[in-house]
């Protein structure tokens, strides 16, 4: 009885089985070994944690992306005090002492409890994981005045709180402000700009608020800082409503002229929109354009009667309404030039939104020329209270709530 050609047949047959798994098990251990290097294109997308943990993708979802053909900015602000505010004021380090209210001394805290709800849609709820996925290796700018500022401030807050101490960082660099997630290698900027084109209040701190010269044809200084940026976002507005007039220049600088405002105004824009045409590339590049962000200079028309600001209003404009502070020239010129402009400019419309907030503003729980108000400046609320700059939280989060969502609309997710 012969045994042995049983038992090679045996060892010929599991012969191709064990060099097969050994394969494996090599393939797996260069796989792994790839992994755990910083270099492995894995991470070079996706990042990674601390400790060795790795992070999970992000994904932008359809029930993330806002119905197609949805007036966003059409609706109505809603009671919700369980999921606003976004942020508050203890838990963001980088709010400036123009927009911490409560800090200030506000007694109620009213205007941060209110979310934006558009009629015909549901705007995604913001997550800001998603937005530093969509901002992955990116740079998103505010270009504009003090109120951009706030809404740049108000985005680093959104953010800011999931990102891990030592993986963040914020510099001021006149007349920038950047924050950066060293992670994502992203970052959200901010740059001082407020007629957009150049004048002689370009210094980010020391600019002169009274006397005011534009530069209406003058563009190339600001325009350098802007170039390869990805997501731009430009506002330019109060700064131009000062007086019916406004000095400026157009071609040479020596020859200054008093323009009116809407005449000038229609100038820059061209020049900013040619700019756009010159620098921007619609493949790699989306720009937006805030449209005005509202004054509530006088409560006689939300209030009939009444003669005197936005102070000590706790509550929104109900019903259909509309200030006289928003001029509807400015809007019209802003659409024109838009239509014309062959580069894609999304315009984010929150006139309508921010006009019924007549109860978001600083009042006399804000700044005035870099300081705090006095005791004796803050009992004369008719003379010191602001109704244009906007408390944080508040109306600016939905600002960028709307933001966000349209950076979700066509986001494509990395496969």
């Amino acid at each position: 009885m012969t045994i042995k050609p049983s038992l090679d047949r045996r060892i010929q047959t599991l012969f191709p089985v064990a060099l097969a798994c050994l394969l494996v098990l090599g393939t797996s251990r260069l796989v792994l070994d790839s992994l755990k290097s910083n270099q492995s294109s894995i991470f070079r997308v996706h990042g990674r944690q601390e400790g060795g943990e790795y992070k999970k993708p992000v994904f932008v979802l359809p029930e993330d992306r806002f119905e197609k053909g949805c007036d966003v900015f059409e609706g109505k602000w809603v009671w919700d005090n369980v999921s606003r505010p976004l942020y508050t004021e203890e838990s963001c380090p980088y709010l400036v002492k123009q927009t911490t209210c409560q800090r200030n001394g506000r007694p109620d805290s009213f205007y941060q409890d209110w979310r934006w709800q558009p009629h015909a849609c549901k705007l995604p709820r913001f997550d800001p994981l998603k937005l530093l996925d969509v901002l992955r290796g990116k740079r998103l700018m505010f270009i504009g005045d003090s109120v951009q500022r706030g809404q740049f401030e108000s985005m680093v807050c959104m953010v800011q709180s999931v990102i891990p101490d030592g993986k963040k960082s914020f510099h001021r660099i006149p007349p920038m402000k950047i924050f950066k997630a060293e992670e994502y290698n992203a970052s959200i900027e901010y740059y001082w700009a407020p007629f957009i084109v150049e004048s002689i209040s370009d210094h980010a701190i020391n600019h002169t608020v009274l006397k005011r010269l534009v530069n209406l044809d003058s563009i190339a200084k600001h325009g350098k800082s802007w170039e390869g940026v990805d997501v731009l976002v430009f506002e330019s507005y109060v700064w131009w409503m000062y007086k019916p007039l406004i000095n400026a220049t157009h071609g040479s600088t020596d020859d200054i002229q008093e323009y009116n405002v809407t005449t000038a105004y229609k100038l820059a824009l061209e020049t900013w929109a040619k700019w756009l045409e010159s620098n921007i590339n619609s493949i790699k590049q989306k720009v937006f354009f805030m449209s005005m962000s509202p004054t509530h200079l006088w409560s006689w028309e939300w209030m009939p009667g009444s003669d005197e600001n936005c102070f000590n209003e706790s509550y929104p404009v109900e019903g259909p309404y509309w200030g006289t502070g928003s001029n509807l020239q400015i809007m019209k010129i802003v659409d024109d030039i838009l239509r014309e402009s062959k580069i894609n400019v999304t315009f984010l419309n929150i006139t309508q939104l921010s006009e019924y907030r007549k109860d978001g503003h600083t009042t006399i729980y804000g700044e005035r020329k870099g300081k705090l108000l006095t005791k004796e400046q803050r009992s004369d609320p008719k003379k010191f209270a602001d109704c244009i700059h906007w408390c944080l939280p508040g109306v600016p989060d939905a600002w960028n709530e709307i933001l966000y969502a349209y950076l979700l609309q066509n986001h494509q997710n990395f496969m």
